[in-house]
């Protein structure tokens, strides 16, 4: 299967992980906090508003609530009360996808392990504590900390560079279209576990290689992605 381009070397020497959607079943979650904000103001929800927020960093998001959705507050409300609304979400039991736990101490027991994400830090922490893995986790990053979201190569670059690797050494997992295309702009190579949320187009999936779910993703896997 073809894989991505822009490879420095043999992969892999690091695993880097997406959050929602891959590791939490937390995307659609996103969606239903927003859009409960927008009816609460009043708010018409158009569907473009929940692909186009997919992957944006908070700064990002919360702007286009306020300057496209409408929501009448300044960003740094939107933001406060849409991640409040994440991490009660989080702390009344979310739910891990399957085999989510397993699949990062796999990797880690060979690999160094980070989680690259859209959410706060906040959030991936409480995640991390939520599936028991803060252990087995040698960094994370979330984009906020960088100038751009996902599809940016932004969050996957930092993260190479806390890990000590080079891009082309490194395999990220992802679910989602921003995440994939993010992971392929940074120059990984990329292991796709599609969102049933909304499942990425054909064209991006070929690009990556594609596992039904993360059970599938083997020590042995990996090794034979070079």
């Amino acid at each position: 299967m073809e894989r991505s381009d822009g490879k420095d070397g043999d992969v892999p020497n690091a695993v880097m992980f997406d959050l929602d959607g891959t590791l939490t079943d937390t995307e659609g979650v996103w969606d239903e906090v927003r859009r409960r904000l927008a009816a609460e103001a009043g708010l018409e929800w158009r569907e473009e508003y929940s692909r186009v927020m997919m992957g944006m960093s908070t700064p990002e998001w919360s702007r286009y609530l306020v300057e496209e959705v409408g929501l009448p507050v300044v960003p740094e409300e939107a933001a406060r009360m849409t991640v409040q609304g994440m991490v009660d979400h989080y702390l009344s039991g979310a739910q891990p996808m399957p085999g989510a736990a397993d699949a990062v101490r796999r990797m880690a027991s060979r690999y160094p392990v980070a989680i690259v994400s859209s959410s706060p830090a906040l959030l991936i922490e409480t995640a991390a504590q939520v599936l028991d893995i803060g252990d087995a986790l040698a960094a994370i990053v979330s984009t906020e900390e960088c100038d751009r979201g996902k599809p940016a190569p932004d969050g996957y670059l930092l993260a190479c560079t806390r890990l000590g690797v080079r891009p082309g050494d490194a395999v990220a997992v992802e679910d989602s279209q921003a995440g994939i295309t993010s992971a392929l702009n940074a120059g990984l190579t990329v292991v796709a576990c599609p969102s049933t949320f909304r499942r990425p187009p054909e064209s991006i999936l070929e690009r990556t290689t594609v596992v039904g779910s993360l059970d599938e993703l083997t020590l042995e896997l990996v090794e034979g992605l070079s």
